[in-house]
């Protein structure tokens, strides 16, 4: 295991590297609001077949926050930056919710340096409904900081089962959000508003799974069949009992879904 941060010129990322040297690559890619700590569930059976590279995005965790607004070429370019500092020429990519976009941009812009992705609990594009919880969420967090956003947040992500039989969990959760730059999290915000690869997943040129909760909210399951049906040999998984960060709502679940297409 290798941990820390990685000067790559115009930004300095937080990353950690686990998994025996030799095997395949595969690169983690967080939520808005959390840090690379959000794989752990995954990590005794991801780490077990690959080399697997988990990075704090951009204006999150230990990573640098600059200036905004971000954009998805931004959070692309800073995995391809991470890519070629590790020396890694292919790779396959999962991401969840902004992870997950992120994780789209590369299967449509950098198809060459990615062999498959999966996309959990995320969207492909920003209908105006979308937008303007955005411009909501970014002015709660302009006037109180990440604390304003950080109950709505965890219940959104999680079901109110899980949260009643995970006290402790929750509380972790909650200081992880809390944990992140708020400017980085209004930049990257910005770059939500601006999502628009759902006309273009027809010209995704690697194979990609969507997994989502079948309580998810944010990414709604008539919405991630749609962009599998957009998607050439796309795929859905529905994960039953989660809500959007289904990784962590359900994690048994989410690794079955995942496992064929990983070869876990």
């Amino acid at each position: 295991m290798t941990a820390g941060r990685v000067d790559l010129g115009a930004i300095t990322l937080n990353c950690r590297v686990d998994g025996a040297e030799g095997r395949d690559w595969l690169i983690l890619s967080n939520s808005l609001g959390a840090t690379m700590a959000m794989w752990e569930d995954q990590m005794p059976a991801l780490s077990a077949r690959y080399r697997v590279l988990r990075y704090d995005t951009r204006g999150h965790g230990q990573s640098d926050a600059p200036e905004g607004p971000y954009s998805f070429a931004d959070l692309t370019g800073d995995v391809v930056a991470l890519m070629d500092h590790f020396g890694i020429e292919r790779t396959a990519f999962m991401g969840l919710s902004m992870g997950g976009m992120t994780g789209l941009g590369l299967a449509i812009d950098h198809a060459p340096r990615v062999s498959r992705v999966v996309c959990a609990d995320g969207r492909a594009d920003a209908p105006e409904g979308f937008r303007t919880m955005w411009d909501t969420r970014i002015a709660r967090v302009r006037e109180g900081g990440l604390a304003a956003i950080v109950q709505g947040t965890v219940e959104s992500w999680l079901t109110e089962a899980w949260r009643i039989a995970n006290p402790d969990r929750v509380t972790a959760i909650a200081q992880m959000v809390q944990s992140n730059n708020p400017e980085g999290y209004v930049a990257c915000c910005l770059a939500l508003k601006d999502l628009d690869y759902l006309k273009r997943l027809p010209q995704a040129g690697v194979p990609i799974l969507y997994v989502g909760g079948d309580q998810d909210r944010g990414a709604a399951p008539e919405v991630m069949q749609a962009m599998a049906d957009a998607t050439p040999g796309g795929v859905y998984r529905q994960i039953a009992g989660a809500a959007h960060v289904a990784n962590i709502n359900a994690p048994e679940a989410y690794l079955d879904a995942i496992a064929d297409f990983f070869e876990l």
